[in-house]
């Protein structure tokens, strides 16, 4: 698996929480990199989409609630979430773009 995700958890309604992403043997960099959500019985959502070069592309659902962001140094792409719902609940994924191979995820409750 080429991206590992990490920090999920229970927070309720108007928390926040950041998500993680390690590249592990690829580089978060050099890849365009996205974050993808799936919710229980629902159909896999596109979140947002990080370019090289830090140009970054949000879902409606998110904008303005949700900022991807990267460290080289750490090789790492994170996902802060403010604001959150309880629609935002489900299973976080960080595949690069067009990947067909996709990590465990990690999972993010948001509830009372």
């Amino acid at each position: 698996v080429p991206f590992v995700e990490s920090g999920g958890g229970l927070v309720q309604p108007g928390g926040s929480l950041r998500l993680s992403c390690a590249g592990a043997g690829y580089s978060v960099s050099d890849e365009i990199m996205t974050w993808h959500r799936q919710a229980p019985e629902k159909a896999r959502e596109w979140g947002a989409t990080l370019f090289p070069g830090d140009v970054t592309y949000y879902a409606d659902s998110v904008k303005g609630r949700f900022t991807v962001s990267r460290d080289e140094a750490k090789n790492t792409m994170y996902l802060e979430m403010i604001s959150l719902l309880p629609e935002d609940t489900a299973m976080y994924y960080c595949p690069k773009h067009g990947s067909t191979t996709w990590g465990q995820g990690t999972q993010v409750t948001v509830s009372s």
